[in-house]
């Protein structure tokens, strides 16, 4: 039945989203843990692709009936400008957690006969409706838009055209927006549009000449910045999924520095997906069988961490539960049977161990 309003549309909208995570929490466990018919995935990367294939697409899917709800409470059928909303991060990389936030940009065109100044307020009346309705307190869970990534950062304009975003990205793209951009994807809106920011940022995150020396180190510096300046004050390193040597920042950001580095000339690491950038590199020569792998297990660990700190704590996290029943509950999900919590541990930081020795070859060894 169709909502009366925006309220009762993205209200259904957020219903169904929880109905939807609790279905793939539901086939993760199984997957994970098996029944007495069905033993347990032996494919942990299979799961992995599961879970942030399914979120992914059920938050995309809940931006684009909310997006749809507003425009139709506000403007009836049709915004006075074309809009459009990209997918970052890991929602453009199809990798979303249980708990992830949305990373976006937006971006819209005037219509033809309505002018900037009223197709811009409309953009951005439906930007700020679309985060307040998503984020009213009720019994489903908030669904948090971020939009961090978009040019100049949090002092940017939080919605451009299409023109704009062309003329910044032309004259004033830096090292850490062209990164970025790697895994842009657009996710809801109009989809003609979507398409030409897609071409627009083509050359930019796949240069034609490579990265010179001063871009590779300053990637470099800013991994090192991002990590000591998110680390949480205490935590182990060592045991930091997403942060810590051989966690999910390392595995990243040595593929896409593959990218960068590469995939103008090797159209198959064009993707936003790690893993399949990685397996593209592997095939192409840039990485060994061997260190795929080493790279490959380690991000799936990593991933499958924080699924399981979500599950079991009901947040996300991305370090290992303290509490003793928490964290025997993780040691499940991962395969360890009770007791072997600290089997987990050591296994983790192996598998780590292992991946930063090749991240420290691929990432920070030559030029």
């Amino acid at each position: 039945r169709r909502a009366d309003n925006a309220v009762q549309g993205v209200t259904a909208a957020r219903g169904v989203r929880r109905r939807e995570l609790f279905r793939t929490a539901a086939a993760d466990i199984v997957g994970s843990y098996g029944t007495e018919s069905q033993p347990a995935e032996a494919d942990q990367g299979a799961l992995v692709d599961l879970v942030g294939g399914a979120v992914s697409d059920l938050t995309a899917a809940t931006l684009a009936g909310t997006l749809r709800a507003v425009v139709r409470e506000g403007w009836g059928d049709t915004l006075p400008t074309r809009f459009t909303v990209i997918g970052m991060g890991r929602f453009g990389g199809h990798e979303l957690g249980y708990g992830s936030d949305a990373d976006v940009l937006f971006v819209h065109e005037p219509r033809e006969g309505v002018g900037e100044r009223e197709a811009a307020e409309a953009a951005n009346k439906v930007v700020a409706e679309m985060r307040r309705l998503l984020q009213v307190p009720s019994a489903d869970p908030p669904l948090l838009i971020d939009a961090d990534l978009r040019p100049e950062g949090k002092s940017g304009p939080l919605v451009r055209t299409l023109g704009s975003y062309e003329a910044y990205y032309r004259r004033w793209a830096l090292v850490w927006e062209r990164h970025a951009l790697l895994r842009a994807e657009p996710v809801a809106g109009d989809e003609e549009l979507g398409r030409r920011f897609m071409e627009l940022i083509g050359p930019l995150r796949y240069p034609s000449g490579g990265l010179d020396e001063d871009a590779v180190r300053e990637i470099r510096r800013l991994k090192a910045r991002m990590e000591s300046e998110r680390l949480p004050r205490g935590a182990d390193p060592k045991l930091h999924a997403k942060l810590g040597p051989g966690g999910l920042s390392d595995v990243e950001w040595t593929v896409q520095l593959l990218q960068l580095r590469h995939a103008a000339q090797m159209p198959g690491l064009r993707t936003t997906r790690t893993r399949e950038a990685l397996a593209a590199a592997r095939e192409a020569g840039l990485v060994s069988e061997e260190d795929a792998e080493t790279l490959d297990e380690a991000w799936v660990l990593a991933t499958r961490v924080r699924n399981a700190v979500m599950l079991v704590r009901g947040r996300a996290g991305d370090t290992f539960p303290t509490v003793p029943r928490e964290l025997a509950a993780v040691g499940r999900y991962l395969g360890h049977g009770p007791g072997h919590a600290g089997d987990m541990l050591d296994a983790y930081r192996r598998t780590a161990r292992r991946a930063r020795g090749v991240v420290e070859e691929l990432f920070y060894g030559g030029a």
